[in-house]
This record gives C-alpha cells, structure tokens and sequence, in this order.
C-alpha cells in the first residue's frame, strides 16, 4: 500500500460521515406529522415556507418538500414558515424543538486539542456550550434548543447531529402507513 492510499483509507470514514449528516431530513419545528409533507409540501407550489425564512436555512428538496440546512445560519422560531405555509403543514401550534441532537467532535474541535476557540459558544443564545476547564467544550442537551447557529461557525466543522430516536420513530411511522394506503 502507498501513502496516497493508506490516506485515503484513513479519511474515508470522515467522508462517510459527511455525507450521512448532509442526507438527514431535518424538518422546520413546526409540523406534526411526516406523513403531511410527503402528501401536501409536494403539491404546494409557491413553497413560501422557504422565502419566509429570513435566515434562508429551509431549502426545498428534489421532492418538493422543505428540509432545515445548518451550513447557513440556524433557526430562530420565529413562525415565519408555519405562518407562510399554504398547505398547512407547518402550524404554529405544532411548535416543538428541532428533533435532532447537537454534539462535538472532540478530535476534530479546536479547543479540545487545546487551541483557545470560542467560536461555537458565542452564537449560542441557550447558553448551550459550556467548556470544562478552558479547552473543553460541550453541549448541554437539556438547555439546547437545536437551533443548530453552531454548526455554521465552528471552523473545524466538529459539531454534527443525529436524529432524536422519537422523531425517527416518528418518520417510520409515517413511511409505513403511506405504503400501506398505496
């Protein structure tokens, strides 16, 4: 094996990893079920949702629904979207925290291999990130609200996210009962 190859072998599980978080479905915080995106965003055609979000995070996907892109920016909750929604999808009673889970990289994070960053703390208005010690930054789960302002300006990209399991419950559900009507 040469260098070029032992390399890639050696990142190709950050690639992988990277591109699992870009094909997770993250839904604005506003809808009560998945089943209704799949049978109403796709028929919506103004997709007003995405051109009411100030801080242009929801695109919409090949399939016409709306998903939440952290590289941008993150959400304010501001309502916009559900008010914007035509098809009624997103409603502002249906309000809940994005249903993914924050956390960071500690071998990729600046501050864990002892460089003084702050960047990730800053922009959390949770007050999310707290360091232990100096160098140690982690996210509370029980103050984060999921907004994901993190993600964008940690320029390590060390901060990812999973799915909550309720939620991905929650979208088998909805696949599952959409087969069975076809």
């Amino acid at each position: 094996m040469n260098r070029r190859e032992l390399f890639s072998s050696l990142a190709s599980p950050f690639e992988k990893e990277e591109m699992n978080q870009e094909s997770i479905v993250v839904r604005p915080p506003y809808y009560k079920d998945e089943r209704d995106f799949l049978l109403l965003c796709i028929s919506c055609e103004d997709k007003m949702c995405q051109s009411a979000c100030e801080e242009n995070i929801i695109i919409i996907q090949e399939d016409g629904t709306p998903k939440l892109d952290f590289t941008n920016s993150g959400c304010t909750y501001c309502n916009d979207c559900a008010k914007a929604c035509k098809p009624n999808v997103l409603k502002k009673k249906y309000k809940q925290n994005i249903n993914v889970t924050f956390s960071i990289d500690p071998l990729k994070c600046l501050s864990w291999n002892q460089t003084m960053c702050f960047s990730c703390k800053d922009p959390c208005l949770d007050d999310a990130i707290k360091f232990v010690g100096i160098f140690k930054p982690e996210i509370k789960t029980d103050l984060c609200t999921s907004c994901g302002y993190c993600v964008k300006v940690c320029p390590t990209n060390a901060i990812s996210f999973i799915m909550n399991e309720d939620s991905e419950e929650k979208e088998n559900e909805s696949e599952k009962e959409t087969e069975e009507e076809t």
